[in-house]
């Protein structure tokens, strides 16, 4: 696909939304034919449909699959074999998704023309803006973006966020100069892979433009709330920077320096004592407004897991700015638009595009009680799937994707509802991720996971004659950067002297090697944000009393639980089971370093 075709500005790209979704059915038909015309010859299509482009054969022949249904080929290409595996188009790049699969990232395949698309789908998101705030080309972004660490395949091909992927592109690198995308970040900040220099110029760089700063924002709310965790801790640097036109020592890329070097030509002791006045001042509600007075909007991812951030957000901005989450995408593919950006977070909805990929449904029920009912590695009939077109108004859906790249009818894990219509396109939003307990950042903890991480570590009780009788967890997000939350009830074992020797001998020590212990059975990406990115803190452990888990039993109960049915929760959302746990506290513990991490 030519990448120029696909770039459209203003009312062009307006309209190419309005083309798209009133033939929604028929682009999805062309897209899903030209994808079985290219690869119908790669061995896996090969497998289930001897060659044929049909359609209909496709829907009838073709599993419906999970990463473990791809996985044996997405290992042969990495280990050198031809990307006619799986697409007939050479495969670029791996992109490492979220998710894992025993315990390492998931590797999505990417070909050239994957850029073009993600590209379309970036341009779409200032035009929709632009309708509902003018004047955005009338000053600049402080968007703060970063590269995450990159691996290396045994054939060579990199492995690395599909974010990293589009930053280091030319699609990003060598964009023509837009002023509806004036960033204050320079680009060598951006590539900057020391996230603390990266972050450190990004800041001054925001800092430096701050009356011309229209928008603000990052990819997603935890990034961004880390932002400003990490101004409260180095605000006086960056003032005397500012002041003295000479950047910290501290920061050593060559890349970084030579940039910075332009933006700090000369000192400016006037805005370091504006900058100084402001973050001086206590407490900071409202401080982006302060700092930044000409902002209109935050834009950042805030659905999903990255909700429970919005009251952070709302308390520094104090409530006035707008929290925008413009797109939906995930490392698989590119999904779609928010065409009503400004709407209350919780009302978000996203306008999937046809041109996309190839989208199906597996039905949920009308209120997601058909969720239970199909389990993450079930197997899904091919004739239950529901096409773009053909989904229903209010009904929850788990979405299913087909691309050129060489996934076909691969189960996202996204779980949607259908909120309303863009002409022929369904408009979506989002529920949760199936089997996601725990999420800070880029990470996503399932049961399973949970629960092997606390069988291991609980195994350093049994010396102490002490039993782990049950827990519960929590993402809190409360603190900069978030961190897990394990709740524990502790029973130990003998005569009421042995337990009070045994309480004794449980020092502090004990509980904070079960931290780290359950910390090092979490997977690749939870110890890469841990340990590189520093975008989670320290696990935490809350002893709390005997007997309070029977009181959880209770408060659930008398909401309406059934007490036959009744299992703990294996993690906590209600405000009400939190407060009750927290004020049975009987001591808490951090991991006390890093987890083990090292770059595949």
């Amino acid at each position: 696909m030519d990448g120029k075709k696909l770039e459209y500005k203003g009312e062009e790209a307006l309209k190419e939304i309005e083309r798209l979704t009133e033939k929604a059915d028929e682009v999805q038909k062309s897209i899903l034919t030209e994808v079985l015309t290219r690869n119908c010859e790669t061995e896996y299509l090969f497998k289930y449909m001897e060659g044929s482009k049909n359609i209909l054969e496709f829907k009838r022949n073709v599993p419906v699959i999970t990463y473990k249904g791809i996985r044996p080929y997405i290992q042969r290409i990495v280990n050198g074999e031809d990307s006619s595996l799986i697409t007939g188009h050479p495969i670029t790049e791996m992109l490492s998704s979220s998710g894992t699969s025993a315990g390492e990232p998931k590797l999505m395949p990417s070909i050239a023309e994957d850029l073009d698309r993600r590209t379309f789908l970036y341009n779409l998101i200032m035009p929709i803006m632009n309708r509902y705030v003018p004047g955005l080309d009338e000053g600049k972004a402080m968007y703060l973006y970063f590269i995450k660490a990159e691996m290396s395949t045994p054939c060579g091909l990199p492995a690395r966020p599909v974010l990293t992927s589009y930053y280091k592109s030319k699609h990003f690198k060598c964009r023509a100069k837009d002023p509806f995308n004036d960033y204050t970040s320079p680009d060598q900040a951006i590539l900057c892979k020391d996230s603390s220099q990266s972050m450190y110029c990004q800041m001054l760089a925001g800092l430096i433009h701050r009356h011309q700063v229209l928008r603000l924002g990052a990819v997603f709310a935890s990034a961004f709330l880390r932002a400003i965790t990490f101004l409260e801790h180095n605000w006086v640097r960056l003032c005397n920077d500012i002041r003295t036109g000479q950047l910290d020592p501290l920061i050593t890329d060559l890349e970084c320096l030579s940039c910075m070097s332009t933006l700090l030509s000369s000192p400016n002791p006037c805005l370091a004592n504006e900058i100084e006045d402001i973050c001086s001042r206590v407490p900071w509600k409202g401080i982006l407004c302060q700092l930044w007075p000409r902002a209109k909007y935050i834009e950042a991812v805030v659905t999903g897991s990255m909700a429970q951030y919005i009251p952070a957000l709302e308390y520094y901005s104090d409530g006035k700015l707008p929290l925008v989450s413009p797109m939906y995408a995930s490392s698989e593919c590119f999904f779609g638009v928010n065409l009503k950006p400004l709407c209350d977070p919780s009302d978000a909805a996203f306008t999937l595009m046809p041109n996309m990929g190839y989208f199906e449904f597996i039905p949920l029920g009308e209120n997601g009680t058909m969720l239970m009912n199909v389990g993450e590695e079930d197997e899904v009939p091919n004739d239950k799937l529901v096409d773009l077109v053909q989904v229903r108004l209010g009904c929850y859906y788990e979405l299913v994707v087909t691309t050129f790249a060489g996934l076909y009818r691969y189960r996202i894990g996204d779980v949607l509802q259908v909120s309303g219509f863009h002409n022929r396109a369904p408009q979506f939003r989002f529920i949760c991720r199936r089997n996601v307990l725990l999420s800070i950042d880029n990470d996503k903890t399932n049961e399973e996971d949970l629960h092997k991480s606390i069988t291991v570590a609980k195994k350093l009780l049994e010396p102490y004659s002490a039993l782990l009788v049950e827990y519960t967890s929590y993402a809190d997000a409360s603190t900069m950067p978030g961190h897990y939350v394990l709740y524990w009830e502790i029973r130990f074992h003998g005569s009421s002297k042995a337990d009070h020797l045994a309480n004794i001998a449980l020092d502090d020590k004990v509980l904070q090697e079960c931290c780290i212990a359950v910390e090092e059975e979490l997977d690749y990406i939870y110890r890469r944000c841990r340990t590189f990115d520093k975008s989670i803190g320290p696990l935490e452990i809350r002893v709390v009393e005997l007997g309070t888990f029977e009181e959880l039993m209770d408060l659930f109960i008398n909401q309406g639980a059934s007490i036959n049915q009744y299992k703990t929760p294996r993690c906590i959302k209600s405000i009400a089971a939190l407060e009750l746990l927290n004020s049975h506290v009987k001591a808490s513990f951090f991991s006390p370093r890093d987890p083990k991490w090292e770059k595949l």
